[in-house]
Protein backbone atom coordinates (compact mmCIF):
# COMPACT_ATOMS: atom_id res chain seq x y z
CA UNK A 1 0.00 0.00 0.00
CA UNK A 2 1.52 3.28 -0.77
CA UNK A 3 2.59 5.54 2.10
CA UNK A 4 -0.04 8.28 3.31
CA UNK A 5 0.33 11.72 3.97
CA UNK A 6 -1.54 14.31 5.99
CA UNK A 7 -3.95 16.27 3.77
CA UNK A 8 -6.76 19.09 4.76
CA UNK A 9 -9.78 18.02 4.19
CA UNK A 10 -13.19 19.90 4.30
CA UNK A 11 -16.61 19.14 6.15
CA UNK A 12 -19.51 18.96 3.62
CA UNK A 13 -22.17 17.56 6.50
CA UNK A 14 -22.45 16.67 9.78
CA UNK A 15 -25.23 15.20 11.84
CA UNK A 16 -26.16 13.62 14.56
CA UNK A 17 -28.35 10.02 13.85
CA UNK A 18 -28.76 8.94 17.33
CA UNK A 19 -27.74 9.86 20.64
CA UNK A 20 -23.77 10.30 20.81
CA UNK A 21 -23.94 8.67 17.09
CA UNK A 22 -23.24 11.35 14.33
CA UNK A 23 -22.56 11.17 10.75
CA UNK A 24 -19.64 13.41 9.05
CA UNK A 25 -19.29 13.64 5.17
CA UNK A 26 -15.41 14.84 4.29
CA UNK A 27 -14.29 16.27 1.46
CA UNK A 28 -10.83 14.52 0.54
CA UNK A 29 -8.08 13.26 -1.60
CA UNK A 30 -8.47 10.00 0.51
CA UNK A 31 -11.92 9.41 -1.63
CA UNK A 32 -9.85 8.26 -4.65
CA UNK A 33 -8.30 5.10 -3.36
CA UNK A 34 -10.20 4.08 -0.21
CA UNK A 35 -12.13 1.28 0.05
CA UNK A 36 -14.49 -1.00 2.54
CA UNK A 37 -13.06 -1.45 5.63
CA UNK A 38 -10.34 0.84 5.60
CA UNK A 39 -10.17 4.07 7.90
CA UNK A 40 -9.08 7.55 8.66
CA UNK A 41 -6.95 8.83 10.56
CA UNK A 42 -9.10 12.04 11.71
CA UNK A 43 -6.70 15.21 13.58
CA UNK A 44 -8.61 17.82 15.84
CA UNK A 45 -7.82 21.32 15.62
CA UNK A 46 -6.58 21.49 19.42
CA UNK A 47 -3.02 21.57 19.09
CA UNK A 48 -2.69 20.05 22.43
CA UNK A 49 -3.38 16.81 21.26
CA UNK A 50 -0.83 15.31 18.74
CA UNK A 51 -2.75 12.19 17.82
CA UNK A 52 -5.37 11.64 15.27
CA UNK A 53 -8.38 9.49 15.74
CA UNK A 54 -8.60 6.59 13.60
CA UNK A 55 -12.47 6.24 11.92
CA UNK A 56 -13.70 3.83 10.12
CA UNK A 57 -15.04 4.58 6.29
CA UNK A 58 -18.41 4.29 6.57
CA UNK A 59 -19.04 5.35 2.49
CA UNK A 60 -17.37 5.95 -0.09
CA UNK A 61 -18.72 8.36 -2.60
CA UNK A 62 -15.73 8.74 -5.62
CA UNK A 63 -17.48 10.24 -8.02
CA UNK A 64 -17.73 13.34 -5.46
CA UNK A 65 -14.41 12.95 -3.50
CA UNK A 66 -16.38 12.38 -0.51
CA UNK A 67 -15.67 10.07 2.40
CA UNK A 68 -18.28 9.62 4.96
CA UNK A 69 -17.25 8.84 8.78
CA UNK A 70 -20.02 7.66 11.71
CA UNK A 71 -18.53 7.85 14.97
CA UNK A 72 -19.89 7.50 18.92
CA UNK A 73 -18.44 10.63 21.02
CA UNK A 74 -16.83 8.72 23.64
CA UNK A 75 -16.94 11.74 26.34
CA UNK A 76 -16.51 15.65 26.85
CA UNK A 77 -13.47 17.13 25.82
CA UNK A 78 -11.97 14.30 23.45
CA UNK A 79 -11.36 14.15 19.81
CA UNK A 80 -14.39 12.69 19.13
CA UNK A 81 -16.20 15.02 21.11
CA UNK A 82 -14.32 17.97 19.10
CA UNK A 83 -15.12 16.35 15.66
CA UNK A 84 -19.28 16.67 17.14
CA UNK A 85 -18.57 20.34 16.93
CA UNK A 86 -17.45 20.93 13.82
CA UNK A 87 -19.65 23.11 10.81
CA UNK A 88 -19.59 22.81 6.96
CA UNK A 89 -17.01 24.29 6.01
CA UNK A 90 -14.30 23.03 8.68
CA UNK A 91 -11.34 22.24 7.09
CA UNK A 92 -10.27 18.72 9.03
CA UNK A 93 -6.65 16.87 8.78
CA UNK A 94 -6.75 13.36 7.77
CA UNK A 95 -4.34 11.04 6.39
CA UNK A 96 -6.45 7.88 4.65
CA UNK A 97 -7.25 6.00 3.42
CA UNK A 98 -5.11 3.94 6.09
CA UNK A 99 -5.23 -0.48 6.70
CA UNK A 100 -6.35 -2.89 4.43
CA UNK A 101 -9.78 -3.79 3.55
CA UNK A 102 -12.50 -6.66 3.14
CA UNK A 103 -11.62 -8.71 0.32
CA UNK A 104 -14.65 -8.63 -1.07
CA UNK A 105 -13.43 -11.24 -4.29
CA UNK A 106 -13.94 -13.86 -1.69
CA UNK A 107 -17.62 -13.11 -1.76
CA UNK A 108 -18.38 -13.87 -5.21
CA UNK A 109 -21.33 -17.06 -6.01
CA UNK A 110 -21.46 -17.12 -2.12
CA UNK A 111 -24.38 -16.67 0.33
CA UNK A 112 -22.77 -13.97 2.94
CA UNK A 113 -23.13 -12.53 6.53
CA UNK A 114 -22.29 -8.72 6.53
CA UNK A 115 -22.32 -8.08 10.20
CA UNK A 116 -21.85 -5.67 12.70
CA UNK A 117 -22.18 -4.34 15.99
CA UNK A 118 -22.27 -1.07 18.19
CA UNK A 119 -19.94 1.07 16.29
CA UNK A 120 -18.77 -1.91 14.17
CA UNK A 121 -22.17 -1.11 12.24
CA UNK A 122 -20.68 1.72 10.07
CA UNK A 123 -17.93 0.13 8.18
CA UNK A 124 -20.69 -2.75 7.37
CA UNK A 125 -22.38 -0.25 4.88
CA UNK A 126 -19.80 0.57 2.16
CA UNK A 127 -19.07 -3.32 2.18
CA UNK A 128 -22.67 -3.83 1.82
CA UNK A 129 -23.13 -1.62 -1.13
CA UNK A 130 -20.00 -3.09 -2.94
CA UNK A 131 -19.82 -6.71 -2.58
CA UNK A 132 -21.28 -9.06 -5.15
CA UNK A 133 -22.70 -12.08 -3.91
CA UNK A 134 -25.40 -14.84 -4.61
CA UNK A 135 -27.08 -13.81 -1.27
CA UNK A 136 -26.35 -10.50 1.62
CA UNK A 137 -27.81 -11.25 4.67
CA UNK A 138 -26.59 -8.05 6.45
CA UNK A 139 -27.17 -8.67 10.64
CA UNK A 140 -26.55 -5.68 12.74
CA UNK A 141 -26.33 -5.65 16.42
CA UNK A 142 -27.53 -2.47 18.33
CA UNK A 143 -28.02 -1.65 22.19
CA UNK A 144 -31.43 -0.52 21.52
CA UNK A 145 -34.18 1.20 19.48
CA UNK A 146 -31.70 4.22 18.43
CA UNK A 147 -30.61 1.54 14.53
CA UNK A 148 -28.89 4.46 13.02
CA UNK A 149 -27.54 3.22 9.57
CA UNK A 150 -31.09 0.99 8.89
CA UNK A 151 -32.87 2.49 6.32
CA UNK A 152 -29.02 2.50 4.15
CA UNK A 153 -28.69 -0.88 4.94
CA UNK A 154 -32.49 -1.94 4.02
CA UNK A 155 -31.28 -0.79 0.50
CA UNK A 156 -28.23 -2.95 0.13
CA UNK A 157 -29.74 -6.50 1.60
CA UNK A 158 -31.48 -8.55 3.64
CA UNK A 159 -31.36 -6.90 7.00
CA UNK A 160 -31.88 -8.84 10.33
CA UNK A 161 -31.49 -6.35 13.80
CA UNK A 162 -30.38 -7.69 17.04
CA UNK A 163 -30.84 -5.54 20.20
CA UNK A 164 -29.59 -5.89 23.41
CA UNK A 165 -32.61 -4.79 25.21
CA UNK A 166 -35.16 -6.42 22.56
CA UNK A 167 -36.53 -3.17 21.46
CA UNK A 168 -35.71 -3.79 17.89
CA UNK A 169 -35.66 -7.45 15.89
CA UNK A 170 -33.99 -10.29 17.80
CA UNK A 171 -33.41 -9.31 21.72
CA UNK A 172 -29.78 -10.73 22.19
CA UNK A 173 -26.58 -10.56 19.47
CA UNK A 174 -26.21 -10.76 16.25
CA UNK A 175 -25.61 -14.65 16.81
CA UNK A 176 -28.97 -14.77 18.27
CA UNK A 177 -30.84 -13.09 15.29
CA UNK A 178 -28.87 -15.49 13.12
CA UNK A 179 -30.25 -18.63 15.21
CA UNK A 180 -33.76 -17.24 15.60
CA UNK A 181 -34.25 -16.42 11.75
CA UNK A 182 -32.31 -19.59 10.51
CA UNK A 183 -29.67 -18.08 8.41
CA UNK A 184 -27.06 -19.79 6.60
CA UNK A 185 -23.67 -18.33 5.14
CA UNK A 186 -20.43 -19.45 3.44
CA UNK A 187 -18.28 -16.80 4.06
CA UNK A 188 -18.46 -14.27 6.85
CA UNK A 189 -17.40 -10.87 6.91
CA UNK A 190 -17.89 -9.14 10.69
CA UNK A 191 -17.00 -5.66 12.84
CA UNK A 192 -17.19 -5.06 16.02
CA UNK A 193 -16.02 -5.42 19.51
CA UNK A 194 -13.86 -7.94 20.17
CA UNK A 195 -16.12 -10.32 22.67
CA UNK A 196 -18.49 -10.61 19.62
CA UNK A 197 -15.92 -11.25 17.17
CA UNK A 198 -14.29 -13.82 19.50
CA UNK A 199 -18.32 -15.41 19.66
CA UNK A 200 -18.11 -15.41 15.80
CA UNK A 201 -14.79 -16.64 15.18
CA UNK A 202 -16.18 -19.54 17.26
CA UNK A 203 -19.47 -20.07 15.30
CA UNK A 204 -17.34 -19.67 12.32
CA UNK A 205 -14.94 -22.73 13.29
CA UNK A 206 -17.43 -24.81 14.35
CA UNK A 207 -19.75 -24.10 10.97
CA UNK A 208 -16.66 -24.28 9.28
CA UNK A 209 -17.49 -20.88 7.39
CA UNK A 210 -14.26 -18.95 5.77
CA UNK A 211 -14.50 -15.92 8.45
CA UNK A 212 -12.82 -12.48 7.97
CA UNK A 213 -12.93 -9.69 10.67
CA UNK A 214 -11.84 -6.38 11.65
CA UNK A 215 -10.67 -5.85 14.51
CA UNK A 216 -11.20 -2.50 16.76
CA UNK A 217 -8.49 -1.85 18.39
CA UNK A 218 -6.88 1.77 20.04
CA UNK A 219 -4.40 3.83 17.10
CA UNK A 220 -1.73 6.16 18.04
CA UNK A 221 0.43 6.51 14.75
CA UNK A 222 -1.73 4.43 12.42
CA UNK A 223 0.37 3.51 9.90
CA UNK A 224 2.53 0.79 11.60
CA UNK A 225 5.08 2.73 13.14
CA UNK A 226 4.69 2.48 17.08
CA UNK A 227 3.81 -0.87 17.45
CA UNK A 228 1.01 0.34 20.11
CA UNK A 229 -2.27 -2.02 18.49
CA UNK A 230 -0.34 -5.17 17.76
CA UNK A 231 -2.19 -8.72 17.96
CA UNK A 232 -1.48 -12.22 18.37
CA UNK A 233 -1.29 -13.82 15.11
CA UNK A 234 -0.72 -17.77 14.18
CA UNK A 235 2.06 -16.52 11.54
CA UNK A 236 5.13 -14.55 12.50
CA UNK A 237 5.58 -10.96 11.72
CA UNK A 238 8.58 -10.21 9.38
CA UNK A 239 8.75 -6.08 11.24
CA UNK A 240 9.37 -7.66 14.76
CA UNK A 241 10.11 -11.04 14.18
CA UNK A 242 7.49 -12.31 16.85
CA UNK A 243 3.86 -13.86 16.29
CA UNK A 244 2.86 -10.16 16.30
CA UNK A 245 0.44 -8.31 13.41
CA UNK A 246 0.26 -4.71 13.28
CA UNK A 247 -3.74 -3.91 13.25
CA UNK A 248 -3.37 -0.50 11.95
CA UNK A 249 -1.28 -1.37 8.99
CA UNK A 250 -1.88 -4.95 8.56
CA UNK A 251 -4.68 -5.30 9.20
CA UNK A 252 -7.60 -4.01 10.52
CA UNK A 253 -8.88 -7.05 8.70
CA UNK A 254 -7.56 -10.48 9.25
CA UNK A 255 -8.57 -13.99 8.67
CA UNK A 256 -10.12 -15.05 11.73
CA UNK A 257 -7.63 -18.28 11.99
CA UNK A 258 -4.85 -15.59 11.49
CA UNK A 259 -5.32 -14.02 14.67
CA UNK A 260 -5.84 -14.45 18.14
CA UNK A 261 -8.50 -12.86 20.45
Amino acid sequence: MAKRKKEIGKVVSQESIADGIFSMWIETEAAKCARCGQFLSMYTNDSGRLLPRPISICEIDKENGRLRVVYRVTGENTGTEQFSRMKVGDKISVIGPLGNGFPVEEAKGKKVFLMGGGIGVPPILELAKEIECEKKQIVAGYRDAQTFLKKEFEQNGELYISTEDGSVGTKGNVLDAIRENGLSADVIYACGPIPMLRAIKEYAAEKKIVCYISLEERMACGIGACLGCVCRTSQRDHHTNVHNARICKDGPVFLATEVEI
